[in-house]
C-alpha cells in the first residue's frame, strides 16, 4: 500500500509540474498581435491514459465520428496537420515524450468546436489542463502565421462576380458585415468592450464571396465601436477607396459607370463601390432593390452561422486575453474556409445548438448611416431603375 501511495504521490507531483510549467510570451509583429510559445519545454505527454486518442480515435473512429467531434473528416485533419507541422513539431526529452503534431491539433480543434472546460478536454486526451490552453494558442498562432494569407484571400474575382450575378446583383465582388464575439470583461478599458446589448464583445468584420467563404477579415475592435468606424479604419476600406482591391472593371448601368461593388447593410456608408439598402419610406423600385441586395447579402449571415456553428467556442465568453482572442477568431475563420473548400458537411444539429448558445448574446442592431457620395447616389438610382426594368421583362 505504501508503495502504491508513493507512486500516486510521485504521479501527482509530476502532473502539478506539468500543469504549471507553461509560459506564454507576447510580441508585436506584422499583425495586431503575435503569440510566440516556447514549445521546446511545453508540450509533453502525461503518463495518464492516452489510449482513447491513440487506440480509439486514431484507429477505430469512422468518418462520421471525426466530423461530429473535429468538424472535419480524418483526411482533412491529416492534411491540416501536415500544413501546420513546420510550426508545431516538438522534440522528446529524457523525461517525457513530446505531444505529436496530430495530438496538438486534435486538442485545439476539440476545444474550439466544443464548449467543454479545459479540464474536460484534458481528461479526454490524457494531458494537463494548462497544456490544453497552450495547445489552443500554439495551433491558432500556427494557423494564422502559415495559412491565413493563403486561405482567407480574394481568389478568382470573375467567378465571384458571376456567382453574385446569378443571384441577381451585377458586378458584385462580395458582401460585408460584422458580428460580435462574446468575451469576458478585460482588465483594461473594459467599458469600451460593452456593446449596445450590454455584454462584453469583440468585433469580427468579414467580406465573403458568393459561396460564403471569407475573403477578407478584420478582428480585434472593442464591441462598443460602430461597424462603420471599424470599416473606415480597416485596410479593406483603404484599398477599396484607392481602387486597388478589385480589378478596374466597370459596367454601364443606364448611363452611369459602375465599378465592382461590395454589399453592406444600413450600418455602412454608401460609396461608389459599396451599395446598401434604402431606408425610410420605400416605393416598389426601392423595395425591389432592397430585395436583390438582401438576397445576395444572405451569404455573409450564412457564413457567420456556419463559422459559429462549427466552432462553438465563439459563442461562449472567451477567457483568453484581449490580445489572444483575435488570433483564435482569425484561426476559426481559416478553419471555416478550409472546411468549406474541402466540402465538409455542416450538420444541421450544429446550427440548433449554436442558436441555443447564441440566445444569451444577441447581436446588436445596426444603426443607419445616411452619408453618401454623389457618385454613389447615381449608381444607387441607376441600379434601382435597372432592376425594375428587368422585373418588367420577366
Amino acid at each position: 500500500m505504501l508503495r502504491n501511495r508513493a507512486r500516486r504521490l510521485r504521479q501527482r507531483s509530476e502532473d502539478m509540474k506539468s500543469e504549471s510549467d507553461t509560459d506564454l510570451s507576447q510580441s508585436t509583429g506584422p499583425r495586431a498581435v503575435n503569440i510566440m510559445v516556447d514549445v521546446e519545454r511545453r508540450f509533453w505527454a502525461r503518463e495518464t491514459s492516452t489510449d482513447w486518442w491513440d487506440r480509439i480515435v486514431l484507429q477505430v473512429w469512422d468518418e462520421s465520428q471525426w466530423l461530429r467531434n473535429f468538424r472535419m473528416r480524418k483526411g482533412t485533419f491529416l492534411e491540416l496537420c501536415e500544413l501546420l507541422s513546420p510550426a508545431l513539431k516538438c522534440k522528446d526529452t529524457r523525461m517525457r515524450a513530446a505531444l505529436t503534431v496530430q495530438k496538438q491539433v486534435a486538442i485545439a480543434l476539440w476545444k474550439l468546436a466544443m464548449p467543454d472546460s479545459y479540464r474536460s478536454v484534458a481528461n479526454h486526451f490524457g494531458v494537463g489542463k494548462s497544456t490544453v490552453g497552450v495547445a489552443v494558442m500554439q495551433v491558432a498562432n500556427a494557423i494564422v502565421e502559415l495559412l491565413l494569407s493563403k486561405v482567407v484571400t480574394l481568389g478568382n474575382v470573375q467567378i465571384i462576380i458571376a456567382g453574385f450575378a446569378a443571384m441577381g446583383f451585377p458586378n458584385c465582388g462580395g458582401a460585408i458585415d460584422g458580428t460580435h464575439i462574446p468575451i469576458l470583461g478585460p482588465d483594461h478599458q473594459a467599458s469600451q468592450y460593452i456593446n449596445r446589448k450590454g455584454y462584453f464583445s469583440m468585433v469580427l468584420q468579414a467580406l465573403v464571396d458568393h459561396r460564403g467563404r471569407f475573403t477578407n477579415i478584420n478582428v480585434g475592435w472593442p464591441g462598443k465601436v460602430h461597424d462603420a468606424r471599424v470599416f473606415r479604419n480597416s485596410g479593406l476600406f483603404r484599398r477599396l477607396q484607392e481602387g486597388i482591391y478589385f480589378p478596374d472593371q466597370k459596367i454601364t448601368v443606364g448611363d452611369v459607370e459602375m465599378p465592382i461593388v461590395i454589399l453592406g447593410d444600413q450600418a455602412y456608408p454608401l460609396m461608389p463601390w459599396l451599395m446598401k439598402p434604402y431606408t425610410g419610406a420605400l416605393d416598389t423600385e426601392k423595395e425591389l432593390f432592397n430585395y436583390r441586395l438582401s438576397k445576395c447579402r444572405m451569404v455573409v449571415e450564412w457564413a457567420f452561422g456556419h463559422l459559429k456553428g462549427r466552432w462553438r467556442s465563439l459563442l461562449t465568453r472567451s477567457d483568453l486575453s484581449e490580445t489572444n482572442i483575435p488570433i483564435v477568431i482569425a484561426a476559426c475563420c481559416v478553419l471555416h474556409n478550409l472546411c468549406e473548400s474541402k466540402g465538409e458537411t455542416f450538420i444541421v444539429g450544429w446550427e440548433v445548438e449554436a442558436n441555443s448558445l447564441a440566445a444569451d448574446y444577441a447581436q446588436p442592431d445596426s444603426r443607419a448611416i445616411r452619408r453618401a457620395q454623389r457618385d454613389a447616389l447615381c449608381i444607387w438610382e441607376a441600379l434601382k431603375a435597372r432592376f425594375l426594368s428587368e422585373q418588367g421583362n420577366l
